[in-house]
C-alpha cells in the first residue's frame, strides 16, 4: 500500500472510535480578540491560541504539533508599507515576494511564495475559509511562472486582527494546494474605528546608474562605439559621458488612506468595515539606453536626433496603480446556541506598466506614427468580489458545526494604449489603443464541519472531527477587439498589438473563449488527541474527486512530545496534492515576435489543443507531494521562544510551461527545428512557428530549516520586543520529464530548459534572515527591522550570462508617537540605507571557459537588475503616518 493510501488509512482509524459526532471548531472570537490584545511584537506569545492546522478549541502555538507563526496587529500596522505581500515578506523568514517588472499582468499582480515552492502550492483562507484565485496566469519571466496564485495585495492589512503562517503540508486537512503551507487572514471583530493616512516616496540614489551627459564623440562629431558594439545581434551601442555619480530620484509617490469601523449589532453581534484607497505612483530604474535609436542617414552619419533623445525611454520598476479594497465582517446571535456571520470583499485595481520600448529604426515601428519610437503601455483593469455567509453554533452536548457557502469571481482586462499593429501599416485610421481582451474566473464553495470533544478512559482529551465541502470553478477568456490580434494587410511584418497582443478567439483551430468549468467533492475526517499534557498526536485523512481528472486520497499524523518542561520535539508527516488550474489548462495566447530578425507565430496552448497534441501534450495530472518535518520547540526560558524546524517536501509531476519549441523551415535547417516543422506540417498547422503547453514536467525536493526566536523584556521603564527568524531553502530536481510523443524521437529537443530549471532551484533565496526590535516607553515607539535575503542565481540564455544576485542586508526603522488620547504620529523608512541588488552585467565580459570576449545582450543596459531580486530594486522608501483611533 502507498505511503498516500497508508497515512489515509491510519487517520480514518480515528473516525471508528465510539463517538455521536465529529466537526471542525475553531476558538471564540472573544479567546481571538483577548490573545491579540496581549501582544504586539512581530510574532505572537507562546501561549497564544491558534485556529489554523486544528479543529481543537484551545491549541496554542506553542502545543502545535506543526511550526505556525501568528504575526499580530502591531508588526502589521507599525510598517511602511502598506501592501500586504510586502509587509509579510519582511515578517516571515520562508516568505518571498519579489517585485518583477515587464512582465505584462504579473507587473500589477505580484505572486508570492512560502518555502520557496510555487505561489499555487500555498493555500490562502481568510476566516478560515479559501480564499479564490486571480483569473492571471504568471506566464512571463517571473518567480511563478505558469502559475495563478491568490492576489494577496487585495486583502487591507487594516482588515486584519492578526495572520496565521502554518509552514507545513496540509492537503489532508484542508485539500488542494496545501502543500508549502497555509495562511490564514484573520479579520479583525474589534469594535471603534481607525483611520490612517500613510505617504510616502522613494528617494534614491539609483546604485550604479550614474548620471547621463550625452554621447561620446570622435573628432568629427560622431558619437564613439562601445567595444561590444554590433556584437551578439547588439546593433551600434554608444558609450555615454556621465557625471561620475549616481542618478537622483524621487519618484514612486504613494498615498494610502485605510479606515475600519467596528460596532455591536443584534446585542453580542459584531459588525466590522474597513476600506482602503491607495494611490501608487510608478517608479522607474531603467538606465540609459545607449543604443542607435534612428537609421542612419545616407552618408552614414548618425541622425543628429540621437544627440537629443530621451535616453531613459523606458520604465523599469513598479507599475502606476490605484486600489480601491473593501472589506465588510459581520455576525450575529441565533439564540443562545448559534451564530449567523457573513463576511465579503471588493476590490478593483487600475495598474500601467510599459513593455520594451520599439526604437525608431526597430522594424516592428511606423515612423509615419512615431517619428521617435514608442513605449507600449499595458493598461490593466481587475475587478473582485466574495462574499462568505454561514452558521455556526452548537447543540447537544458539546457537537459543534459550521455550515456556510462562498462565492467569488476576478476578472482581469488588458487595454493596451501608445501602441500599434505594425501589419496595418499607415492605412488610414490606424489605431494606437486596443482593447486586447480579458480573463475571468470563479469560484463557489459550500463547506460543513463538525466536531466534538470526547471523553476516553486513556488520554486527556480527543477532539475529533469530520466534514466535506463542493467547489465548482470556472475559467474563460474574452476575446480583444479584431485589430488587436487580426493579421492586416501588410505582409511579413508582426501582428496584433505590440507590447500584448489581443486574445484571438481561435487559435490552433480551437476556440478558446469558450466558458470552462469544473467541480469536487471532498470529505475528511481528523482527530485531535492529548495522551498527557506531554504528549499529543493528531491525524486527518481526505478524499477528494474532480469532474476533470479524478480522484485522490491524503493523509497525516503529526505528534509532540515534552519530555521535560519547557523542551518539545515534534513531527510531522504527510501527503498533500495540488489539482492543476483551469488556468494552466485553458489559457491560450498567440503572437507574432521577431526573433533574431526573423518573424515567429508563437503560440501558448490549452493541452487539448490540436496543436499542442500534434506535438505530444497529455491531460494534466494533480501534484502529489510527501512532506516530513522535525523539530523542537524551548519554553523553558523565561519571556523566551524558540522553535527550530527541519523540512523535506517532495512534490512528483509538478506542472510547468516547456520552452518554446520552435520550427525552422529554412532549406537545409537541421534538427530540432526541422522535425518540430515536420510535426506541424504534418498536421496541417504550417503558419505555427513556435508552441508551448504544460507538462507535469519534474519531479523536485525541498529541504529547509526554519527557526524563529522570540524575546520579551521590560528595559527602562520601557518594553523591548526582539524576533529573529532564520529560513534555509534548497530545491533539487529529481526527475526532468522525457520528450511526450513525436519529440522523443527530435535529437537536441530540449523541453524543459535550463532558464526554467534555474528558477525553480535557485531562482529565490537560498537563506534568508529576519531580525526586529519593538520599544514602547509610554506614548513613543520604535521599531528596527533587518532583513538579509540570500543569494539568488538568475539564470541568462547560457551559462555565461547568468545573473548572480549576492546576499543584501535590508533595513527598515520607524518611530511613532501618540499625540493625546485618540492620535499617533509615525515616520520612517524602508530600505534605510539605499541598497540595491547587484547588477546584471553590460558591455563584453569574458567567457570562463574559452577566455574569448563577449557581448551580454544590449537590453541589459535599459533592465540593470533581475527580476528575480526578492526585495525589489528601488532604493530607500521615506513615509509618514497619521492614524486617529476612537
Amino acid at each position: 500500500m502507498s505511503l498516500r493510501l497508508c497515512l489515509a488509512a491510519s487517520a480514518s482509524a480515528f473516525a471508528l472510535l465510539p463517538v455521536a459526532a465529529m466537526a471542525q471548531e475553531t476558538p471564540s472570537d472573544a479567546a481571538i480578540a483577548s490573545d491579540a490584545a496581549n501582544v504586539d511584537s512581530a510574532v505572537a506569545d507562546s501561549g497564544t491560541v491558534i485556529v489554523t492546522g486544528t479543529r481543537r478549541a484551545n491549541r496554542t502555538i506553542s502545543d502545535s504539533t506543526v511550526p505556525i507563526d501568528v504575526l499580530t496587529t502591531d508588526a502589521i500596522q507599525n510598517n511602511g508599507f502598506t501592501e500586504t505581500n510586502r509587509i509579510l515578506n519582511q515578517l516571515v523568514p520562508s516568505f518571498n515576494f519579489p517585485q518583477p517588472s515587464i512582465t505584462d499582468g504579473t507587473d500589477v499582480v505580484r505572486p508570492a511564495t512560502l518555502r520557496g515552492l510555487s505561489p499555487d502550492q500555498t493555500l490562502v483562507l481568510v476566516n478560515g475559509k479559501r480564499r479564490h484565485t486571480t483569473a492571471l496566469l504568471n506566464i512571463n519571466g517571473s518567480v511563478g511562472r505558469g502559475a495563478a496564485a491568490v492576489d494577496i495585495n487585495l486583502i487591507p492589512s487594516i482588515a486584519l486582527s492578526r495572520v496565521e503562517v502554518l509552514r507545513d503540508g496540509a492537503a489532508a486537512q484542508y485539500g488542494s494546494d496545501a502543500i508549502a503551507g497555509v495562511i490564514n487572514f484573520q479579520l479583525s471583530r474589534e469594535t471603534g474605528a481607525r483611520i490612517t493616512a500613510t505617504y510616502g516616496q522613494y528617494e534614491s540614489r539609483v546604485d550604479g546608474i550614474e548620471a547621463f551627459t550625452g554621447l561620446q564623440t570622435n573628432a568629427a562629431g560622431q558619437p564613439v562605439l562601445t567595444p561590444d558594439a554590433n556584437r551578439n545581434g547588439n546593433g551600434d551601442v554608444f558609450a555615454t559621458n556621465t557625471t561620475g555619480k549616481d542618478r537622483k530620484v524621487s519618484d514612486g509617490e504613494t498615498l494610502t488612506v485605510a479606515a475600519t469601523v467596528g460596532v455591536p449589532v443584534f446585542g453580542e453581534g459584531n459588525l466590522n468595515v474597513s476600506f482602503e484607497y491607495q494611490d501608487r505612483n510608478p517608479t522607474n530604474r531603467t538606465g540609459y539606453d545607449p543604443r542607435r535609436q534612428y537609421n542612419r542617414l545616407a552618408s552614414g552619419a548618425v541622425d543628429p536626433r540621437e544627440f537629443t533623445i530621451n535616453r531613459l525611454s523606458h520604465r523599469y520598476g513598479d507599475a502606476a496603480t490605484k486600489d480601491l479594497k473593501l472589506f465588510v465582517n459581520t455576525s450575529a446571535p441565533l439564540g443562545e446556541n448559534a451564530e449567523l456571520y457573513a463576511f465579503g470583499s471588493y476590490g478593483y485595481r487600475e495598474g500601467t506598466s510599459g513593455a520594451f520600448v520599439r526604437l525608431a529604426n526597430d522594424a516592428r515601428n511606423v515612423a509615419a506614427i512615431y517619428p521617435d519610437g514608442f513605449l507600449p503601455l499595458i493598461n490593466t483593469d481587475l475587478d473582485d468580489i466574495s462574499g462568505v455567509i454561514g452558521i455556526k453554533g452548537e447543540i447537544g452536548d458539546g457537537f459543534r458545526y459550521d455550515l456556510s457557502a462562498n462565492t467569488a469571481r476576478n476578472a482581469f482586462d488588458f487595454l493596451i494604449s501608445n501602441t500599434l499593429n505594425r501589419s496595418y501599416g499607415t492605412l488610414p485610421g490606424q489605431k494606437t489603443a486596443f482593447d486586447a481582451g480579458g480573463l475571468r474566473y470563479t469560484q463557489t464553495v459550500a463547506n460543513l464541519d463538525l466536531s466534538k470533544d470526547i471523553t476516553v478512559g486513556f488520554a486527556k482529551s480527543l477532539t475529533l472531527a469530520a466534514g466535506g465541502e463542493y467547489r465548482r470553478e470556472t475559467y474563460q477568456l474574452k476575446a480583444g477587439e479584431p485589430s488587436s490580434y487580426n493579421a492586416g494587410p501588410v505582409v511579413g511584418t508582426p501582428s496584433g498589438a505590440q507590447g500584448f497582443p489581443g486574445i484571438a478567439p481561435l487559435i490552433g483551430g480551437q476556440r478558446v473563449d469558450q466558458l470552462n468549468a469544473r467541480h469536487n467533492w471532498s470529505a475528511y475526517v481528523e482527530a485531535d488527541l492529548d495522551v498527557t499534557d506531554a504528549f499529543s498526536v493528531q491525524a486527518a485523512g481526505r478524499y477528494e474527486d474532480y469532474s476533470d481528472f479524478g480522484s485522490d486520497w491524503n493523509g497525516k499524523l503529526a505528534a509532540r512530545l515534552e519530555p521535560v518542561e519547557g523542551f518539545a520535539l515534534r513531527g510531522a508527516i504527510s501527503t498533500g496534492f495540488r489539482a492543476p488550474s483551469l488556468q494552466q489548462q485553458f489559457f491560450a495566447a498567440s503572437a507574432t515576435n521577431n526573433v533574431n530578425g526573423v518573424l515567429l507565430e508563437t503560440v501558448t496552448l490549452p493541452v487539448n489543443n490540436p496543436i499542442a497534441v500534434a506535438l505530444g501534450s497529455q491531460p494534466l495530472d494533480p501534484e502529489t507531494s510527501v512532506s516530513y518535518s522535525a523539530g523542537v520547540v524551548i519554553t523553558a526560558v523565561p519571556r523566551l521562544n524558540v522553535t527550530v524546524d527541519v523540512y523535506q517536501v517532495s512534490i512528483d509531476d509538478r506542472i510547468v510551461v516547456t520552452d518554446n519549441l520552435t520550427a525552422n523551415r529554412a532549406a537545409g535547417a537541421t534538427n530540432p527545428g526541422v522535425s518540430i516543422a515536420r510535426i506541424l506540417d504534418q498536421a496541417g498547422f504550417t503558419a505555427t512557428n513556435a508552441a508551448r503547453f504544460f507538462v507535469n514536467g519534474v519531479d523536485t525536493r525541498t529541504r529547509g530549516i526554519d527557526a524563529v526566536a522570540t524575546y520579551r523584556m521590560e528595559l527602562f521603564d520601557g518594553r523591548l520586543n526582539a524576533t529573529a527568524g532564520f529560513n534555509y531553502n534548497k530545491t533539487k530536481l529529481e526527475r526532468i520529464l522525457a520528450a511526450p510523443g513525436p519529440l522523443a524521437n527530435i535529437p537536441g529537443l530540449v523541453l524543459f530548459g535550463r532558464q526554467e530549471q534555474l528558477r525553480l532551484t535557485q531562482g529565490q533565496p537560498r537563506t534568508k534572515i529576519n531580525l526586529s526590535l519593538d520599544y514602547e516607553r509610554g506614548p513613543f515607539g520604535i521599531t528596527a527591522r533587518t532583513n538579509r535575503f540570500g543569494r539568488v542565481l538568475a539564470a541568462g540564455a547560457d551559462q555565461f550570462g547568468d545573473v548572480r544576485l549576492g546576499a543584501k542586508w535590508v533595513s527598515d526603522l520607524e518611530v511613532r508617537a501618540d499625540v493625546g488620547q485618540h492620535l499617533e504620529l509615525a515616520v520612517g523608512a524602508n530600505n534605510l540605507f539605499d541598497v540595491y541588488p547587484d547588477r546584471v552585467p553590460v558591455g563584453l565580459g569574458t567567457d570562463p571557459v574559452t577566455g574569448a570576449a563577449r557581448a551580454y545582450s544590449a537590453t541589459n543596459y535599459v533592465a540593470p537588475w533581475s527580476n528575480f531580486s526578492p526585495f525589489g530594486f528601488n532604493g530607500r522608501f521615506l513615509y509618514a503616518r497619521v492614524t486617529a483611533k476612537f
